[in-house]
């Protein structure tokens, strides 16, 4: 902006600029909002949330109690997560001892280094034991030992939020419980007093959910637990 002197100019000094004019002027320092993500670097906390599951596979002297350790990130923030720290599996049998504690170090040193640890599932479900696998409570097949503590961290990383739950909807679960009800009518009681399953005895495992629930009704194999049909 010009401006035009009129009079004449008998001295002159230097203005100083105002602090309190200036730091208005100037724009606010934004908050950092980005958010602290996992990571191999981030310190171990005083306290962690913890969760325990209790298993009894058949193949296993004593039950194992698997432990899962979550750390909070972003406590109080839009950005609040909580995402798995450690893991640790005990037991009064020695017998898979060396192995165990090989794989909760690995397990650990994947949720610390962060990212997406959900591959976990898939990987440790996927190991197959040579002598072959054995069925659980409510009739699910499980290829291993390690398969099954993959299923367990499956269910906790479903538990906080990393991994979604596939919900059959309320009319899927009433049409299978009336395929369930017209199976059974029709078919004589069983023969095998020690029933290992929930669902009928000839039941056949489900390729989808591993579950032995899968029933032939009109010509169509459907499955009791995850509603799974070959029929579509």
């Amino acid at each position: 902006m010009t401006v035009k002197i009129s009079k004449k100019i008998v001295g002159y000094r230097v203005k100083k600029a105002d602090p309190e004019a200036t730091q208005a002027q100037q724009p606010a320092p934004q908050a950092d909002q980005k958010p602290v993500q996992m990571n191999e670097y981030i310190e171990r906390p005083d306290f962690l949330l913890g969760t325990t599951y209790k298993i009894k596979p058949p193949v296993a002297e004593h039950a194992m109690y698997i432990t899962i350790n979550d750390i909070l990130l972003n406590e109080g923030t839009d950005h609040e997560s909580r995402q798995p720290y450690e893991i640790f599996i005990n037991s009064k049998s020695m017998e898979h001892f060396q192995w165990v504690i090989a794989l909760t170090r690995v397990i650990s040193a994947v949720f610390r280094k962060g990212g997406d640890v959900t591959f976990l599932v898939e990987e440790l479900r996927s190991v197959y034991d040579p002598n072959g696998g054995y069925f659980k409570k409510g009739g699910v097949f499980m290829p291993s030992l390690v398969a099954e503590i993959g299923a367990v961290i499956e269910k906790h990383l479903k538990a906080i939020g990393l991994l979604e739950s596939e919900e059959m909807s309320e009319t899927t679960k009433r049409i299978l419980a009336e395929k369930r009800a017209e199976f059974e009518a029709s078919q004589s009681s069983a023969t095998n007093d020690e029933a290992t399953s929930e669902y009928p005895a000839n039941a056949t495992v489900c390729t989808k959910c591993n579950t032995k629930a899968v029933i032939v009704l009109d010509g169509c194999a459907t499955c009791l637990s995850c509603g799974d049909s070959k029929c579509g």
